[in-house]
């Protein structure tokens, strides 16, 4: 059987829009307005706010008026006039800078846009209820100019100072992504993953991708599989199901009752497709005691026309018709396996008999029974009997019991893992 493929569901932002950037700039350019009260600035008293100085008064206000214009040209002559006067305050260069920003943004000109607000957030005149929206651009601008490093850096300040954006955690760790570090990425996300879930909010689902993702460069198979059960948990899709469920099938190593367990998940959850794993699953069923559910299974593949090559289909039928005789001989013996399991003082038998049960959709009779083994022990594999137990509760309608049921599968790590999973499961039901 071949690896399912993991898909790589890592997606860049989308490009960006220098519509979405303009309000950083806007916030400095309304400043300017009305132009007229920086005039006279010699006559300020010392403990009023800064004003821009009469030499540079005009060019900046030429320079607003093209801006409004949108005569990008213009507004860079009266901006570049305003930046050569030798007698410029540093205010002064300040609110030109906040114009040339407002400019660059405007004619997608990012390289001078990031310089030009690096500037801006280290100058002492930058209004303090700006500084957050302004790390948040720089992050987004260094992002969309490829320099990962600079762009996580800037993230990272924001986040620090609590006034990152739901973009700014995506921008940081998309970036790790694209420089190579899936480690780092891997790290981050992790960490914003456990903050929202803690947080009672449910994790973006293209930050869950962009950790598969992550994972899978990173081949670390217990990434995987925790990535794949996140999302599974949050976005019940088919295709997550499928990746999980098969990232476990084709495991090399796995025993034939741990398969079949797996097949049962997968089935219920509708996500086998192929037609040999309709066959598979139909072979350890019927290999392993539940000819009903082998028969049950076949019939599933038959109605969705999955064996559709001839040769498959006629292999298929041919285990069809002999899973459904020894239904008939199975269904026979029934009654002796029920007082055979009565008659024993241990488990086994019973563990047996809800085997038998399951295998036949007899749920409620099958819970008893299973009930009974894991009373009177001796059983082989506890966790196994327990497992089955919950799912025949879930089949019952008994979702509550089943949750219960499936919490107290212990002593195998491999079906612990099953059993958190069919609890996944059973809150989507």
């Amino acid at each position: 059987m071949t690896r399912a493929r993991l898909h790589d569901t890592t997606q860049r932002l989308p490009k960006m829009l220098a519509a979405a950037l303009l309000g950083v700039a806007l916030l400095g350019a309304a400043s300017l307005v009305p132009m007229a009260a920086a005039l006279g600035a010699e006559k300020a008293k010392a403990d009023d706010k800064p004003k821009i100085s009469s030499e540079a008064a005009k060019p900046l206000k030429a320079a607003q008026d093209a801006l409004e214009k949108q005569d990008w040209a213009t507004a860079q002559s009266h901006l570049k006039e305003a930046q050569d006067l030798p007698s410029k305050t540093e205010y002064d260069e300040f609110t030109t800078n906040q114009l040339y920003l407002f400019l660059y943004l405007h004619t997608n000109d990012y390289p001078n846009a990031e310089k030009t607000l690096e500037s801006l957030i280290a100058s002492q005149y930058l209004d303090k209820a700006d500084l957050a929206v302004r790390i948040r651009t720089l992050a987004q601008i260094n992002y969309q100019l490829k320099d990962y490093d600079k762009a996580i850096q800037f993230a990272d300040r924001a986040i620090k100072e609590g006034n990152a954006s739901e973009d700014v955690y995506t921008i940081r760790a998309q970036s790790y992504f694209l420089k190579g570090d899936y480690k780092g990425a891997t790290q981050v996300l992790n960490e914003h993953v456990d903050e929202s879930i803690k947080a009672g909010q449910t994790p973006p689902e293209e930050r869950l991708n962009l950790l598969l993702s992550s994972c899978v460069k990173l081949n670390d198979s217990n990434c995987i599989m925790r990535a794949l059960e996140r999302l599974v948990t949050y976005y019940p899709k088919a295709q997550y199901w499928q990746n999980l469920l098969y990232t476990l099938i084709q495991t090399p190593g796995q025993s034939d009752p741990f398969l079949l367990q797996v097949y049962r998940l997968a089935f219920d959850v509708d996500v086998l497709k192929r037609p040999e794993d309709y066959i598979e699953m139909a072979t350890l069923a019927n290999q392993l005691g539940s000819p009903g559910e082998a028969q049950r299974v076949l019939e599933a593949g038959q109605q969705k026309n999955v064996f559709a090559d001839a040769a498959i289909k006629a292999h298929s039928g041919q285990m069809l018709a002999s899973a459904k005789q020894k239904v008939i001989a199975d269904t026979a013996s029934l009654p002796k396996i029920a007082a055979d399991a009565e008659a024993s003082k241990t488990g086994p038998k019973f563990a047996g008999l809800g085997l038998a049960y399951f295998s036949y959709q007899q749920y409620d009779k099958a819970i008893a029974a299973l009930t009974s083994a894991l009373a009177k022990g001796g059983l082989k594999n506890e966790a196994e009997t327990r497992l089955l137990l919950g799912i025949a509760q879930l089949h019952a309608g008994k979702k509550d019991d089943a949750i219960k049921t499936f919490e107290l599968v212990k002593g195998d790590a491999k079906l612990e893992q099953l059993a958190n999973l069919w609890t996944i499961r059973s809150h989507q039901a």
